[in-house]
């Protein structure tokens, strides 16, 4: 299956096929120097597939996790394709999760002003939400995503077999992400996600998750407006990541908490049975202080109110700006 992001002059194409890994070559242009970046968490035969088609590759691997997406690894990368003579027509490759198509199309999006990248998302968190759209940043003094640009992938491969090789826990945290966009956007696949095996039904939980984003960016690539949708669950989700730092909760593990105060209360239950339904989190008692204080770090933040997302019915949404006192209460009921 073959999705095609529609952006001018920064179109691309989605590929969706198990076992599309091994026929890369098919989808991207290797026939030039390649940076293939990957994480130690991700299994080495993934990059080693990638980087066997290539005419020419660089093979960049940093230690997974949170911890590495920052300043010191962007320069890391930067200096190795320096140092291999990569030129403007050459290209970066992530292959990994969303940590790693972060770094890796950050470092594209400034090599040389901007050279070519694909991203080959690994995880299912990747797969049906961080891997297009073309927001790509580090972390930066704690903050989530503080430092980046926007730099849309040539073409992004997602081949549904590596999955296989995810610990529950992972495939779990990626489908808070398809949860978000469900409860926002698609009753049928909210529906889905609380009757049916969403490991079963996987291609169909992919497909109905990239389509909800591909249209959102299609008609607000830069987050002026509508994109702002993607963003339910973050603005606590992100303060609670801050605050667990380089343990603790993964990415949509919070994202999954931070929905919950964000909706009217038929909606949180029914948010909080498929959380605990696929294995994510629905509850967390935390520092209250600390996390509000992130908060107040969000890029959401305009002077002394907030612009949040929230859901009054599944397949619905509204944007509202709110005083930081009166989220801060309303979060604290989350917390607490």
């Amino acid at each position: 299956m073959k999705l095609h992001m529609n952006l001018g002059e920064h179109s691309y194409d989605i590929v969706i096929e198990h076992g599309v890994l091994s026929r890369a070559a098919e989808y991207l242009n290797l026939n030039r120097r390649v940076c293939v970046v990957t994480d130690s968490g991700v299994p080495a035969k993934y990059a080693e597939t990638v980087a066997a088609q290539c005419r020419e590759s660089l093979t960049v691997t940093f230690p997974q996790g949170e911890g590495s997406k920052n300043l010191d690894t962007f320069s890391a990368v930067l200096s190795d394709m320096l140092d291999a003579g990569f030129t403007r027509g050459d290209c970066v490759v992530a292959v990994g999760g969303g940590v790693v198509g972060d770094l890796a199309g950050f470092a594209a999006s400034a090599y040389m002003r901007g050279i070519d990248f694909y991203n080959v998302p690994t995880t299912l968190l990747s797969q049906i939400d961080s891997s297009i759209g073309g927001k790509v940043a580090v972390d930066f003094h704690g903050y989530k995503n503080i430092v980046g640009a926007f730099h849309q992938p040539k073409c992004v491969l997602i081949d549904p077999d590596v999955l296989d090789t995810l610990p529950p826990r992972q495939f779990a945290n990626g489908l808070a992400e398809a949860i978000k966009m469900a409860a926002t956007s698609d009753p049928v696949l909210f529906e889905l996600l609380e009757t049916q095996s969403a490991k079963e039904n996987i291609d169909t939980v992919i497909e109905r998750s990239l389509r909800i984003k591909k249209d959102v960016v299609e008609q607000d690539e830069r987050e002026t407006g509508l994109r702002r949708v993607l963003n339910f669950g973050h603005t606590l989700g992100h303060a609670i990541e801050t605050c667990e730092a380089l343990g603790g909760l993964y990415h949509g593990e919070c994202v999954g908490l931070g929905m919950l105060g964000m909706c009217s209360p038929e909606v949180r239950a029914r948010i909080e049975a498929v959380l605990r339904r696929v294995g994510l989190p629905a509850e967390y008692h935390g520092d209250a202080g600390r996390i509000l204080e992130a908060m107040r770090h969000d890029k959401k933040m305009s002077g002394n109110s907030i612009h949040v997302v929230t859901v009054p019915a599944i397949g619905q949404f509204t944007f509202e700006n709110i005083p930081f006192g009166t989220l801060a209460a309303r979060m604290k009921n989350i917390l607490e």
